[in-house]
């Protein structure tokens, strides 16, 4: 049975976003991604979709969405580092990647942060095996 990962941040227009893709595409046969944001925003920044695009990850169906359109209850609830106060969602393993958010930055500094989120994903792609 697969395992669900929701990955929160406040404007789910980023690095959730990021997260969420590269989830889907490295460990789709183990988990179901999320992501979801806590304040609304109008679009996934456009560097965000460049950068995940030219490392061959879909971006399909990306959009900002909001703490409730994720299930109430997720096996692993990531913050992204953006000292977003979450609702109470139950989850049987939480963590925070403390990432810094490239938003408003140059390219080089998206394609660092996307970097990142695909080792972190694959460290949680890893350790969820060994639980």
């Amino acid at each position: 049975m697969k395992k669900t990962a929701a990955f929160i941040c406040v404007h789910n227009s980023c690095r959730s976003q990021m997260a969420e893709a590269w989830m889907r595409h490295l460990g789709s046969d183990v988990f179901d991604a999320y992501s979801a944001g806590t304040e609304e925003y109008p679009e996934v920044k456009p560097l965000a979709l460049q950068v995940l695009k030219e490392a061959g990850v879909s971006t399909e169906g990306l959009r900002p969405k909001l703490l409730d359109e994720i299930p109430g209850e997720v096996d692993y609830l990531i913050t992204m580092g953006c000292n977003v106060a979450c609702p109470y969602i139950p989850t049987s393993h939480r963590e925070d990647w403390g990432l810094e958010d490239p938003s408003g930055g140059p390219i080089e500094a998206y394609r660092k942060t996307s970097e990142i989120i695909r080792e972190k994903v694959l460290e949680l792609i890893r350790k969820s095996a060994e639980m």
